[in-house]
């Protein structure tokens, strides 16, 4: 429902003076300490898990498609966790509802928006690495080569930031309600657009496309792969669950991030609920992150090695 008392004025303007409001988790007021302390115990082993696997695919010399698409997921989910858990946490620790600036909710959105959907178009560029690598087996070096593999994920980033830009742009373009008040524990799309002073669906049409392009045309592509390659290991018996032992991580990692996201972003504003909004967005934003190295570091052979190696050289 749009807020009552509608403000009708150019977001523009006020800019620089204008701020929100994030309540984060100001219902939990007995819980603070707790809460505090998960995050920030969540965020640091995030840290490391990801600064790890990092560390250890840029020291090995020799690196194959996989693991370079790896080293650019740790880095999207780095850069992921410091965009949104540094302002939690003080929100946490600062007694009463945490502000935060037009322009800094605005990049806190941008940068959410354009990490999650380079990590969508990275889970692409790996299922076609897996294709490649099981279907065509053959010409495996030749079609994911060093450049091409660079182009892809120099791609991936630009994408995302390219739709991430438009969709922020237009969500802070609408009218919003008084009182600036977002229900969440930062600038999440539904939580703002919660805000816009707006009877019509208009303004959910930018998320809509958003969606498309950064959810679903990437989920529809990452299925086609993996359907040729269901075929391709149901015509032969030998190697066949090696060659799925490969995919396992990348599976487990793309339901995770696309049934995340799917929860949140993919409904009409009407059901909107901050309350459950913010259980899902604490596992999108912190807990799956942290899964992340080591779903890879236990699934992943050559990471396995290289995080040995690096052990025996200390």
């Amino acid at each position: 429902m749009p807020c009552e008392g509608c403000m009708e004025r150019d977001n523009t303007s006020s800019a620089a003076t204008m701020e929100f409001l994030l309540l984060g988790f100001s219902e939990l007021l007995c819980l603070r300490v707790l809460l505090f302390l998960l995050f920030l115990v969540t965020h640091l082993v995030t840290l490391v898990g990801n600064t790890m696997v990092f560390v250890a695919v840029v020291t090995e010399p020799s690196r194959p498609p996989m693991l370079f698409f790896l080293c650019q997921l740790s880095v999207i989910e780095l850069c992921y966790s410091l965009v949104i858990v540094p302002k939690a946490l003080l929100g946490l620790v600062v007694v009463g509802s945490s502000t935060i600036s037009f322009m800094g909710c605005a990049a806190q959105m941008h940068f959410f928006v354009a990490l999650g959907g380079a990590e969508c178009f990275l889970l692409v560029a790996m299922s076609y690495d897996r294709y490649v690598a099981i279907c065509q087996p053959l010409h495996y070096v030749a079609v994911m080569s060093e450049g091409f593999c660079l182009r892809l994920a120099v791609l991936c980033c630009l994408g995302a930031f390219a739709v991430a830009l438009g969709l922020t742009v237009a969500v802070f373009r609408l009218p919003f309600c008084p009182s600036h008040r977002i229900n969440h524990f930062f600038c999440d799309v539904p939580a703002v657009l919660h805000l816009a002073c707006t009877q019509s669906y208009t303004p959910e049409l930018p998320l809509l496309a958003a969606c498309v392009l950064l959810l679903l045309l990437p989920f529809l592509l990452i299925l086609t792969s993996y359907v040729h390659i269901a075929v391709a290991l149901f015509h032969v018996s030998v190697g066949r669950g090696k060659a799925f032992s490969t995919c396992v991580s990348h599976l487990a990692i793309t339901l995770l991030h696309y049934g995340c996201a799917t929860f949140i972003y993919i409904r009409p504003k009407s059901s909107y609920s901050p309350a459950r909004d913010k259980v899902v967005s604490l596992v999108y934003t912190n807990i799956t992150p942290l899964l992340y190295p080591f779903i890879y570091s236990l699934r992943n052979r050559e990471i396995k090695g290289i995080l040995r190696k690096m052990m025996r050289r200390k």
